[in-house]
């Protein structure tokens, strides 16, 4: 549907049984989110919330909570624009000569943005009148969490070489002056930051325009990984079966012609403010740290604007629904730019980024007695590389020759099938004092952790085990061993001191173990709880995957090192119990649940 606004939308959604809507008023502090969460735990419909205490405007979230609803959405455009995305190779060259090919044609139209010589109406209102939507008890203030951050590049100015990004914005809270400042955060390898490291050499704002609703191919455009040369507000068009409309204002800020608000403001060369805690999409907080630091010029809306907003946490979440539609729409995509490459998944249980499944292609050694991972390990080296793929802590890649029918998505399938080939002594390969997640607390700085991959190509090498062995026992200070999966153990532990402590406890593991027979058992995992951690996969890599620095958290029975190369003669050992580094765990509001209870209704599936 070529919608022209998110009331459009909404009006659609609610006509076809995809929409509620709740006449209530309800307070934006943690109850809103509450019950966004568990409509969303229930599959259940987009949410419409008339009545927002304190402010003026409606809300609207959830709209990408399944991906019936999103592919529902985009009903008459998805098939072209999957057709558009895969030309990856020069997709401006479609644009420019779209009657060439036939069945996109009108696509690579729609796509191309459209400057309005006259300008849309838009009121004027301020900060604190927007929803001060805040989603966990601990957060540092209400944030935008559906936005689409607008920046140019000051070398190259207008809408073609400009990013749309999705990046949480403060609108209160800690030292922001009430209605004059928020608080941009980003990491300064995402366009916004490449925009800003431009300017700040130059010594000149940034000129930021951020935009709340607008047709939903907009906030989906936002976070897109788009190729080379094709603009997010091209794809916007493509996408939404209308182009992007923009004009700028009287200050040369670029506003959406079809955004419900927008916000516009400069962001100063090394003015940076405390942003956050912010409950993150990892299921912990995120903490407080300077960033920048937006100065407020106008807020504007339309009439009739709806305030489009998410929460995050931990895993599934709208997000994860988000993820699925842009595999619907991309995901062959990325494997044609990795050559050998056939599937990559970025974990969404154990938070997408700290935990990416991959399967290569392991086609040059035929001349070895015993096929061994080489190949692949190229391809990981690629993956690792590769944009946001950059920011993954653990990648597991498998040879596609050994199992044609693998597939990334079936999460224990996929641990068990790496499990059953690895070698220990030489299939995992460690990167050291490198970059992770910002939001990611498990290393040892802001940024700072490390990576490593687990390769496996060949036959199995081991039956995995189905139950704990017999007569196993563990030393003191270890207990309620519990199989969370074939060859996966969980034990639980006492509580992480500090890394020599840990020493000396792994030693104690591996004094005790290392002369049992444990072929079966591939992967230890120690954590502070080994009933949840066992209890399903997703809470095992949740716990395995987000509560652990490779590099200082990876441990073996019969670790060695040799010509510089980690290895064990196995299991490896991974300490994923809390650090007193670590941020906290989200946890939800007890007197909040119990108030939203008068909803009920909506939950029930």
């Amino acid at each position: 549907m070529g919608y022209k606004s998110l009331a459009e939308c909404v009006a659609d959604l609610e006509k076809h049984g995809h929409l509620i809507r709740i006449k209530e008023e309800v307070d934006p502090y943690l109850e809103m989110a509450a019950i966004h969460l568990r409509v969303y735990e229930e599959q259940g419909p987009a949410l419409f919330f008339e009545k927002v205490k304190g402010s003026p405007f409606p809300a609207v979230s959830n709209l990408f909570g399944t991906l019936e609803r999103s592919k529902f959405m985009f009903r008459d455009s998805l098939d072209k624009v999957e057709q558009l995305v895969r030309l990856r190779s020069d997709p401006m060259k479609v644009l420019k000569n779209p009657l060439k090919l036939p069945g996109i044609g009108f696509t690579a139209l729609t796509a191309l943005p459209l400057k309005q010589t006259f300008k849309s109406v838009f009121s004027k209102t301020t900060i604190s009148a927007l929803p001060q939507i805040v989603n966990w008890p601990m957060d540092g203030g209400p944030f935008i969490t559906m936005p689409q951050v607008y920046t140019e590049d000051i070398d190259k100015p207008g809408i073609l070489n400009a990013n749309l990004g999705m990046y949480r914005i403060q609108l209160a809270g800690n030292d922001y002056v009430k209605d004059k400042e928020i608080g941009l955060h980003y990491q300064i390898h995402r366009g916004i930051g490449v925009h800003q490291s431009k300017a700040n050499a130059k010594g000149q704002p940034l000129k930021v325009s951020i935009f709340v609703g607008g047709p939903p191919s907009h906030p989906l455009a936002a976070v897109m990984p788009l190729p080379e040369g094709l603009s997010e507000m091209t794809f916007a068009g493509a996408l939404g079966n209308r182009r992007f409309r923009y004009f700028y204002d009287e200050e040369g800020f670029c506003i959406s012609a079809d955004a419900d608000f927008v916000i516009t403001g400069t962001v100063y060369p090394q003015e940076n403010k405390p942003e956050g805690p912010f409950g993150d999409h990892l299921g912990y907080y995120s903490l407080t740290h300077p960033f920048p630091l937006m100065k407020v010029h106008n807020v504007y809306h339309r009439k009739d604007a709806i305030w489009s907003f998410t929460v995050v946490g931990r895993p599934p979440q709208e997000d994860t629904s988000f993820g699925a539609l842009i595999h619907e729409i991309a995901g062959s995509a990325l494997p044609k730019e990795i050559h050998g490459l056939k599937e990559l998944n970025a974990v969404d249980a154990a938070g997408v980024h700290p935990l990416l499944f991959a399967i290569g292609s392991e086609r040059y050694t035929p001349f070895l007695k015993e096929r061994r991972p080489q190949e692949i390990l190229t391809i990981a080296n690629h993956i690792l590389g590769k944009n946001q793929l950059s920011l993954a802590k653990y990648l597991f890649i498998a040879a596609r020759e050994d199992d044609e029918a693998l597939d990334t998505h079936h999460i224990s399938k996929f641990l068990q099938h790496i499990l059953e080939r690895m070698d220990f002594p030489t299939d995992l390969h460690f990167h050291t004092n490198t970059t992770i997640d910002t939001l990611d607390y498990s290393g040892d700085g802001l940024n700072s952790g490390s990576k490593v991959v687990f390769a496996a190509a060949g036959e199995k090498r081991r039956i995995l085990a189905g139950q704990i062995p017999a007569g196993f026992s563990l030393p003191e200070s270890f207990s309620d061993a519990q199989l969370a999966i074939p060859g996966v153990l969980v034990i639980q532990s006492g509580p992480y001191q500090d890394q020599h402590q840990t020493e000396l406890e792994v030693e104690s593991l591996n004094q005790h173990l290392k002369d049992r027979d444990l072929e079966g058992i591939a992967l230890i995992v120690l954590c502070d709880d080994s009933s949840f951690t066992a209890e399903n996969i997703n809470n095992l890599v949740w716990i395995a995957f987000t509560r652990s620095n490779p590099a200082s958290d990876i441990h073996g029975i019969g670790a060695f090192t040799t010509h510089k190369h980690w290895g064990c003669t196995g299991p490896v050992v991974i300490d994923a119990r809390k650090k007193p580094h670590h941020a906290p765990e989200l946890i939800k509001d007890p007197i909040v649940e119990k108030n939203i209870e008068r909803f009920s209704g909506l939950f029930k599936s």
